[in-house]
């Protein structure tokens, strides 16, 4: 894979319950705290916007589908904690797209309604931008999955879908897409093709080799460029001689 990174999911768990103390110095006992738990989850998401969308330069993708090797490895999580950390270090456009229409999420984490969305646009008619939501009056907009969602393959296979996806290209500065898990359904395969490529979200001490291996290989072989691997939820260090060659 081209790139790899890396994103604590715990962290932002563990912050819930155990709330980072103010910062000082240096704490009452006498000595400097460790770290700071929000800090760190923070750094990490940076490290990959920066790797994925900034340092590139030019070259770097403004499309882009995050999808999981299987079920429950945090993928949409991932999706939208980067779509966020990327509004908050560009001043362009940035869109998340829940296009997970197996389980859709984004609608959850941003705590809105999915009564119109993704599905709706590739049935009706109208310009998509009108189907998306701008959070908090920045540059961040949201195209949760929508209502419509009965037949994923006969959605994924349509040209509408795929015009769609380009018209946000040429309406959004970033797109980024929750997608479905990769060795589950094909419709991750048939996203991909209409993106840039995609991130594949792999679960620390959980996804075995091979899982991600098939993964890798399958969205290969569909000529879906894959552009790096996010290791989530991540509890231990990783020596950097060997997560250079991950």
């Amino acid at each position: 894979m081209s790139r790899n990174f890396e994103l604590l999911q715990q962290i932002d768990r563990e912050e819930e319950l155990f709330p980072a103390p103010i910062p000082a110095a240096v704490s009452g006992n006498g000595h400097r705290p460790r770290f700071d738990l929000g800090e760190l989850s923070r750094e990490e998401r940076m490290k990959l916007v920066q790797r994925l969308f900034i340092l590139p330069g030019p070259e770097a993708p403004h499309a882009v589908m995050f999808c999981g090797v299987d079920t429950g490895v945090g993928s949409s999580w991932v999706c939208a904690r980067a779509s966020e950390t990327l509004a908050s270090q560009v001043k362009t456009s940035v869109c998340v797209v829940d296009a997970n229409l197996r389980q859709p999420f984004l609608h959850e984490h941003f705590r809105t309604d999915n009564l119109y969305g993704l599905t709706d646009a590739v049935f009706e008619s109208g310009p998509i931008r009108s189907f998306a939501k701008q959070l908090n009056g920045g540059n961040l907009w949201l195209i949760t999955c929508g209502s419509r969602t009965t037949d994923p393959h006969t959605l994924l296979t349509s040209d509408r879908l795929r015009s769609s996806i380009s018209e946000l290209a040429a309406e959004f500065d970033y797109v980024l897409l929750n997608g479905p898990p990769v060795n589950l359904y094909v419709d991750a395969t048939l996203l991909g093709k209409v993106t840039e490529g995609v991130v594949l979200v792999l679960q620390a001490n959980s996804t075995r080799r091979e899982t991600a291996r098939k993964a890798k290989e399958s969205l290969e072989s569909a000529k879906v460029r894959v552009l790096g691997a996010v290791l989530n939820d991540r509890t231990f260090p990783i020596p950097e001689f060997l997560y250079r060659h991950m």
